[in-house]
């Protein structure tokens, strides 16, 4: 009497990079016990085809046209807690890495891992594993010890970035400019920083600001 083979592990594709999704796909296609579902370029269809397509497995990456990765992540889990999701991406700073696995990721993985560590992570999070890798693990326990910023202080942080001065992040948030003065105070210390130009670079650096 032959028996069924197994199922295979049902994964959805998101990247709003065309040459990345196709390489996933054929990574992953070669493998008996794993098939792509779908394959998308931005969050809202993903959000579309996890509900139309029921993945065992999303592949998701961080910065997309409209919503972002982040985002798609707590729409889909708000939907389906027990939502399987991996962060695949090129950023690595510590507040992605924060961001995603708030959020709800399983874990977080950078594309310049080998295509064998990804199909390993993909198998162990199927499986309700969690496995991290060293230099992700290392990042969340660097932010975990440092300050961090208040909402308030990312919106003058952006200002910031944006070339405003106090007078210019007064204006916009309508608060006093001794008020600004003493947020930009604040984010330079908390980011260990003597200036907005170095303030800035670190943001950009640990993934609190992003280039869009």
């Amino acid at each position: 009497m032959s028996t069924a083979p197994p199922a295979r592990i049902r994964i959805l594709c998101v990247d709003d990079h065309r040459v990345v999704r196709e390489g996933l796909t054929l990574i992953i296609n070669r493998e008996p016990d794993l098939e792509v579902v779908a394959s998308v370029s931005t969050g809202e269809e993903a959000i579309v085809q996890f509900e139309r397509t029921r993945p065992d497995i999303t592949l998701m990456d961080l910065q997309m046209p409209g919503i972002s990765g982040v985002d798609a992540i707590r729409a889909i889990r708000a939907t389906t807690p027990a939502a399987r999701v991996i962060v695949l991406t090129m950023y690595q700073g510590d507040e992605d890495i924060y961001r995603a696995i708030d959020a709800g990721a399983a874990t977080y993985l950078l594309k310049d891992m080998l295509a064998d560590d990804i199909l390993h992570v993909i198998r162990a999070v199927h499986q309700g594993e969690r496995p991290m890798p060293p230099q992700v693990r290392l990042r969340l326990d660097e932010r975990a010890g440092g300050p961090r910023l208040t909402p308030r202080e990312r919106q003058v942080l952006e200002l910031i970035w944006l070339g405003a001065s106090n007078r210019d992040v007064a204006s916009q948030l309508t608060i006093s400019e001794e008020t600004a003065r003493v947020h930009v105070k604040n984010i330079f210390g908390k980011l260990g920083v003597a200036d907005r130009t170095a303030a800035v670079h670190v943001a950009l650096r640990r993934g609190i600001l992003h280039v869009s």
